[in-house]
């Protein structure tokens, strides 16, 4: 590409066989929608895999910039060279499995990104593997999703999905690859960093469930308590988790489990 980009999406994958198809053809049909495609980076991080995962990555080598496929340390190590190999304005992780919500967000997200916010967010859509629809992630889950969001917000938690917040490149830490709850830690230092954040009025993308955090749900638990100790300090964590737990029994009674 001979001028920079204006966004980066990076898809980190590992024998995602099964899923990144879906996620290669969401990017695949929302860039049918945007001119200036070279203003798009699309970036495939791959952790070796053996299974059909790169073949299929193959049969859309038109609108990927380029593949890294090496072995790494886990998720976190890998979104990591994502960001180091980066050249676009702004970064998008839309991991295997995860969708563009629609063929026209990335044309309305190119408008938006023009307006030079350091951080844009918006809800996402949770999905099951056979793509069923759970709903709106600020609707089936306690973390409502505020207009003007802060970094105080993450007290609670993960307030906004992963897959649903963009941040300028120069603003973005590395992520710390020894703790499963990094994604939060992530988007609260972005915050910190950040001027000016901006609510996105449409949906962003469609997320899977089962992640990281979710099959090491135990230790992610324990990770998600260093972080928010480390933005919060001990006292206001201890009770935050308290406070926590009550949310989810009291949503869960109401509504039933929603992971």
């Amino acid at each position: 590409m001979g001028n920079q980009p204006f966004l980066t999406i990076v898809t980190v994958t590992f024998n995602a066989g099964r899923f990144v198809g879906r996620t290669l053809e969401s990017v695949q049909n929302a860039l049918e929608k945007v001119i200036d495609k070279s203003s798009v980076e699309y970036l495939i991080i791959d952790g070796n895999s053996s299974d059909t995962t790169l073949s299929i990555t193959k049969q859309y080598s038109t609108i990927i910039s380029k593949v890294v496929s090496e072995k790494d340390n886990g998720l976190y190590d890998a979104m990591n060279k994502g960001i180091a190999i980066s050249t676009g304005k702004y970064l998008w992780f839309l991991n295997a499995g995860d969708e563009v919500a629609d063929e026209n967000v990335l044309a309305d997200l190119l408008k938006e990104l023009k307006t030079n916010r350091d951080v844009y967010y918006s809800d996402a859509i949770i999905v099951r593997e056979n793509s069923e629809k759970v709903g709106l992630r600020s609707a089936v889950t306690p973390h409502t999703l505020p207009e003007n969001l802060k970094w105080q917000d993450f007290a609670l938690g993960m307030k906004v999905c992963h897959q649903a917040f963009i941040a300028k490149k120069e603003i973005v830490p590395f992520y710390d690859i020894d703790n499963l709850s990094a994604d939060i830690d992530w988007e609260i230092s972005c915050l910190k960093s950040s001027k000016t954040v901006h609510y996105l009025p449409f949906i962003l993308c469609k997320y899977l469930l089962g992640g990281l955090s979710t099959q090491n749900h135990r230790r992610s638990l324990l990770d998600r308590f260093t972080v928010l100790k480390k933005h919060f300090g001990i006292i206001p964590t201890v009770f935050n988790h308290i406070r926590i737990l009550w949310r989810g029994y009291r949503f869960s009674r109401r509504n039933g489990k929603y992971w």
